[in-house]
């Protein structure tokens, strides 16, 4: 019998309908690295959606990718970025951020996320030119831990940053879970008011592959075409994402299928503390972490697929479960019924 997998949000393929597009359109000449009628289409629908005119729109293939080209366009060689301990960039990327010569100053937090009261000291320590420049803060919407950074969060950071010469980088891979979380009151088209560059995960929200970096600095457009071309992520073949994007941000897709992701999430959320179990962080996203026996991890390993996080206590062990846009509730409920047996 094989498991079914709650490991993490891109373990199906495509949402029929991108696959549909990209079937239909497949033998129709385009011109190539995102200069084609779909991803010009696609900015134009991003640009609409998130309320952002003059922004400009690049289509990469994946999250490391955006996060590596996007931090080593806007930093100068001696500047650092500053992340939480758990933040992508810092933890599953292979060094991809130090790769490109740059330092992470990274940030123990209880629940991921940065505050200005956590930045601050780091800005305190780095004070003269034997030490780099902190310059960039990078934050992930969801974080990795599945909370989320509210309209008050954001503009909390952003002032700091402003006072403090900062700028701000969201990490959207998982922007359509934050966004449809019944525990946030940002929008999409409040996203602009507060960081400088962000990007749109497609990824993990029903793409095949693809993330949309949406610049809104006018001080780091310059030439960036340039640095996606150095690292790999200006693909003759951007049609594929310009296809995938259009679909999303057509008929509010993008926002129905995480809002799926999310519910199914909350059903599990609710089943998993009726039998009395706690959970590391309340749960506001796809992503949750609750607390189980070791004993009962075994059984349930015997069906499912997840993460065992890391250890709690000597018994128990915090483990990972992920919801897609493609979950199917029944999973939900043999999940629980197992649990509960």
């Amino acid at each position: 019998m094989s498991k079914y997998s709650f490991l993490y949000d891109y373990a199906e393929g495509a949402h029929p309908d991108i696959l549909n597009a990209l079937i239909n359109t497949n033998m129709i000449q385009q011109l190539g690295y995102g200069e084609d009628e779909y991803c010009l289409t696609a900015a134009e629908l991003i640009k609409k959606e998130f309320d952002v005119p003059t922004a400009e729109i690049h289509f990469v293939s994946g999250g490391t990718q955006a996060n590596m080209t996007v931090i080593s366009s806007v930093l100068k060689p001696y500047e650092s970025v500053i992340a939480a301990q758990t933040g992508h960039i810092a933890v599953h990327e292979t060094g991809a951020i130090e790769f490109t010569g740059h330092k992470i100053n990274t940030i123990k937090t209880a629940d991921g996320k940065l505050t200005p009261e956590l930045i601050e000291p780091v800005l305190i320590e780095h004070c003269d030119e034997h030490m780099v420049v902190p310059k960039l803060v990078y934050i992930s919407n969801s974080t990795e831990l599945g909370t989320i950074y509210t309209k008050s969060d954001l503009e909390k950071l952003s002032i700091f940053c402003k006072e403090n010469d900062l700028l701000l980088f969201m990490d959207g891979a998982r922007l359509g879970s934050s966004l449809t979380s019944k525990y946030q009151d940002l929008t999409a088209k409040d996203i602009r008011n507060y960081v400088d560059v962000f990007y749109i995960g497609g990824t993990k929200n029903g793409a095949l592959a693809g993330e949309a970096i949406v610049l809104l600095n006018d001080d780091i457009k310059e030439k960036f075409r340039y640095s996606m071309k150095q690292k790999g992520a200006l693909l003759a073949k951007s049609r594929i994402f310009g296809i995938q994007f259009s679909v999303l941000f057509q008929n509010n897709l993008f926002f129905e299928l995480a809002a799926h992701a999310n519910n199914l999430a909350y059903k599990m959320t609710q089943g998993i503390d009726e039998l009395g179990y706690r959970f590391i962080a309340v749960p506001q996203t796809n992503i949750i972490f609750p607390v189980i026996p070791d004993k009962t991890i075994k059984k349930l390993e015997k069906k499912f697929l997840f993460y065992p996080w890391q250890k709690y206590d000597e018994n128990n062990t915090i483990i990972r479960l992920v919801t897609s846009w493609a979950t199917k509730e029944e999973k939900i409920v043999e999940f629980l019924e197992e649990l509960k047996q």
